[in-house]
């Protein structure tokens, strides 16, 4: 309520008896009481501002959202709480507005606020009380609007490297049944001639597959096959992995670090997807090393729900401008990378109903945290607190 309807109301206190001002305060108290109730059981903040931006009430879910202190905002300018906002540019005594906002502290949410003006009357007259403004919690909806461009993207390039890849194949497999008739006719050619021929037909074939396979598996990257998950140690997989690497690592002189969990439990896993975001991550890994003294450290934890896998390495790390891009298509830091490799391992783990985790530090490194469930996420009944059924049925009434 403004203060200037209370100092009114105060200046005609003669007028009542003893017993209605009684009345009225009781009567106020009550409605203020009942009115900070409501306000505190929603799960939007609710900040009530007067018309000079001063904050005069907010309720705990404000202070969940945005992590202020609830007590000590009273009175204080809503631009001083809310950083970043320009007060005078929002507040309109004749008109509702609506924004997004990004908040980092107490954590990293996006937030939507509704601010409305409250117009009423005092003795008869039209006036200005002040705003109230709403806000709440549009993550996970921006989140799962974000997941269905990148599905529609996704999809996009998908159509598109089928399209390439069956330009690109089709030459290739006549290229390769040209080079089998070739090597027919050298093999009819005298020795010394048929050696030095036969060299290079060999090496041009063994080029011809290798892009072959190429393509193969940039396909099977961006349109994966329904995978086969059997009961799989990720130790097994991980020690799997890590011979692959092995020469590449000793090459680069990266030391490995590993910090397995005793006991894991089996989880069901494609092996051979699993496989391969280990691959990329790990080599993701080892090419961001730039000294010689480069180290990549692997540990596996587990709880009731899940198994994390943890990737960091004391490489260059990546920049905060670029970790906003780091699923995106052909988006990428090296000068020869494909842009698609923390995409595909995204997918991979997506696909196990599992999520991914990046924190990085330029010039510190970067850490990635892998989710995989130990089960199959299932719906589940709730049970009441109160087994009690609410109706009797061999007694309705």
């Amino acid at each position: 309520m403004k203060d200037g309807f209370l100092e009114k109301l105060i200046t005609r206190l003669d007028r009542f008896s003893p017993s209605e001002i009684q009345n009225l305060v009781s009567r106020l108290v009550r409605e203020k009481g009942f009115m900070e109730n409501v306000f505190e059981a929603l799960q939007e903040g609710v900040f009530i501002i007067d018309p000079d931006g001063n904050i005069t009430f907010a309720n705990r879910a404000a202070h969940s959202l945005l992590g202020v202190d609830t007590a000590k905002c009273i009175g204080q300018k809503v631009n001083t709480i809310i950083r970043g906002i320009n007060w005078n540019n929002l507040a309109h005594p004749d008109r509702v507005t609506t924004r997004d906002i990004e908040v980092f502290y107490p954590e990293n949410r996006f937030l939507n606020f509704y601010l409305a003006p409250i117009n009423g009357q005092v003795e008869n007259k039209d006036e200005h009380l002040g705003y109230v403004m709403l806000i709440h919690d549009i993550t996970e909806n921006k989140k799962a609007h974000e997941e269905t461009i990148e599905s529609e993207k996704l999809n996009a390039l998908t159509f598109l490297a089928a399209g390439v890849a069956h330009e690109i194949g089709n030459p290739l497999t006549s290229i390769d049944i040209h080079l089998q008739l070739l090597q027919r006719k050298i093999n009819k050619l005298k020795n010394n001639e048929k050696e030095d021929l036969s060299s290079l037909l060999k090496t041009a074939k063994k080029e011809i597959h290798r892009l072959d396979n190429i393509l193969k598996q940039f396909l099977h990257a961006l349109r994966p096959q329904e995978s086969i998950r059997e009961p799989a140690l990720l130790h097994n997989i991980l020690r799997d992995t890590l011979e692959t690497l092995e020469a590449e690592l000793i090459e680069r002189k990266i030391k490995i670090n590993l910090e397995l969990a005793k006991n894991l439990p089996l989880i069901k896993l494609d092996s051979g997807q699993i496989q391969q975001a280990l691959y990329n991550l790990i080599r993701n890994a080892a090419q961001s090393m730039t000294a010689t003294n480069g180290h990549i450290t692997i540990q596996t934890k587990f709880n009731d729900h899940e198994i994390i896998t943890s990737i960091s390495d004391n490489g260059t790390g990546i920049a905060a401008e670029d970790m906003g891009a780091l699923f995106e298509p052909f988006r990428t830091t090296k000068k020869s990378g494909s842009g698609l490799g923390l995409l595909i391992v995204r997918r991979i783990i997506r696909d196990h109903g599992g999520e991914m985790k990046i924190d990085s530090e330029i010039n510190k490194g970067t850490k990635v945290h892998l989710y995989l469930p130990r089960t199959e996420k299932h719906i589940r009944l709730i049970e009441s607190e109160d087994s009690t059924p609410l109706i009797d049925l061999e007694n309705p009434e």
